[in-house]
């Protein structure tokens, strides 16, 4: 496990949300003695849609959605044992979408 890095990748559409999950995870790799970079945040995508409100013909009635999707980033540097299994017992909120993905390091 010593050879490799581990990426996290959050997603959530709140974003006290994310940095709550994203502080979690940060306390959890210090407590395990494992070194953290970040949670670096990535550009806001923001989906607009416009939907007519009026039955028929009245061009001007609209109304405007808007979802805001957020993103952070975390690397883990030469994660241990006590790390991994620290992370797979972690309990994160329900609105915030996890993806970890494993590096080997360049030598």
């Amino acid at each position: 496990m010593q050879d490799q890095n581990i990426r996290i990748r959050l997603k959530a559409f709140d974003n006290k949300l994310i940095d709550k999950s994203a502080r979690e995870i940060v306390d959890t790799v210090k407590r395990t003695g494992a070194v953290v970079k970040g949670p670096i945040p990535m550009p806001v995508k923001k989906s607009r849609t416009t939907v007519l409100i009026s039955p028929h013909k009245d061009k001007d009635a609209r109304d405007q959605y808007e979802i805001r999707t957020y993103k952070r980033v975390m690397d883990i540097i030469k994660p241990t044992e006590k790390t991994v299994d620290a992370l797979m017992k972690l309990d994160l909120s329900a609105g915030v979408d996890v993806q970890i993905s494993l590096d080997e390091l360049s030598k």
